[in-house]
């Protein structure tokens, strides 16, 4: 991928980055339920699967919000958004280490990715910029939100519930679009439990 404005802004370049499965300090969450349902029960190796429980986060952005610093509050008022765009972020800050100055350990920006490719449309993504003070995101959520809640999907829900999923066409295919969905969808398809 040729992106000429990569250059011109971290924030760009983590989310291409993370995109590409670089790890970054960006936190993945999606608009969607389903989506996030979809990712908490793929497992890498299927066999996995019944192994351990997992879980899904709920987080509300206005709520995350009240604990920036007034400068990123004020272009968010300005704009009438609860989140940030690359561009918008790059105009409020454009360095990491002021941004990890800025929110210190008690706040983070949630920004939205641009539209660069048909998967990150169908994943309804977002992300979080994870400052540098903050060592445990659980215990940030728990500490400086009110209205996030914690989802756990037992260990033996999760072959079930996969395949309820599978029903409302929220896959490796629809997450994935192209060959790649399609052949860690199949893989799964075709997967014989032991």
């Amino acid at each position: 991928m040729e992106e000429p404005t990569l250059v011109n802004s971290v924030w760009q370049q983590m989310i291409i980055g993370q995109h590409h499965g670089l790890p970054t300090r960006l936190l993945d969450w999606t608009h969607s339920p389903l989506i996030a349902l979809h990712f908490a029960l793929t497992e890498g190796n299927l066999a996995d699967l019944d192994k351990h429980d997992c879980v899904v986060w709920r987080m509300d952005m206005r709520d995350m919000n009240k604990n920036l610093p007034q400068k990123y509050k004020d272009a968010l008022n300005a704009e009438k958004t609860f989140v940030f765009s690359v561009d918008h972020l790059n105009r409020v800050v454009k360095a990491l280490a002021q941004y990890d100055e800025d929110m210190g350990d008690c706040a983070m920006v949630n920004i939205e990715p641009p539209s660069v490719d048909q998967r990150i449309i169908n994943q309804y993504s977002f992300f979080s910029v994870v400052p540098s003070g903050i060592d445990c995101v659980d215990d940030f959520l728990r500490e400086y939100t009110t209205n996030t809640v914690r989802f756990i999907i037992k260990k033996e829900l999760r072959w079930d519930a996969r395949d309820l999923l599978d029903q409302y066409n929220v896959n490796e295919r629809m997450v994935y679009p192209g060959l790649d969905g399609l052949t860690k969808w199949l893989a799964r398809h075709y997967y014989v439990k032991r």
